[in-house]
């Protein structure tokens, strides 16, 4: 379990995953979630297997890649994104439960918040209207990383070379 502070709460509320919710609703997710720690070097989660929880980054920076095939048998890793504190991912395998879509290591030293599958089912059961506001954010966090996407992709179709620096889709 998590301390439940009050800088704990600010900087969760300051997340995309947590904005808007109410004090208890605020209060009632953070007991459901589970403090993990990463050494440098770790890998948080591996493209492929199942996944049946997100994490908050609460601290540390982690690098996300995707395995790419260049017409060899060998795949190679693409990096994808870099994620930092108040950054959450592992979203998807809990709207379409389906393997993890991407690897993700700690580069340094790392601070996360786990929310299982099963967590967020007893958040909709206790409190429907967080278990909406917490898909409603997840949704639209979705939806500004398709948007990114968009652009890397059409900034790369008319040639810009170098795609935006900003961050894109995560696992």
């Amino acid at each position: 379990m998590v301390d439940s502070g009050p800088d704990l709460k600010a900087f969760l509320l300051a997340t995309p995953f947590f904005g808007g919710l109410s004090d208890p609703s605020l209060d009632l997710l953070i007991s459901m979630l589970v403090e993990r720690r990463f050494d440098a070097g770790t890998t948080v989660v591996t493209e492929g297997e199942p996944g049946r929880s997100l994490f908050i980054v609460k601290s540390g920076r982690l690098a996300v890649s995707k395995r790419a095939t260049t017409g060899s048998a060998i795949p190679i890793s693409v990096p994808i994104s870099v994620l930092e504190p108040g950054d959450f991912f592992g979203e998807m395998t809990l709207i379409e439960m389906q393997n993890r879509s991407a690897t993700v290591v700690a580069e340094s030293p790392t601070v996360l918040y786990e929310l299982t599958a099963q967590k967020l089912y007893a958040c909709y059961k206790a409190d429907i209207h967080a278990y909406v506001i917490v898909l409603q954010n997840i949704n639209r966090e979705l939806c500004r990383r398709l948007r990114r996407a968009d652009e890397r992709f059409a900034g790369r179709e008319v040639g810009e070379g170098e795609a935006p620096r900003d961050k894109c889709a995560r696992p």
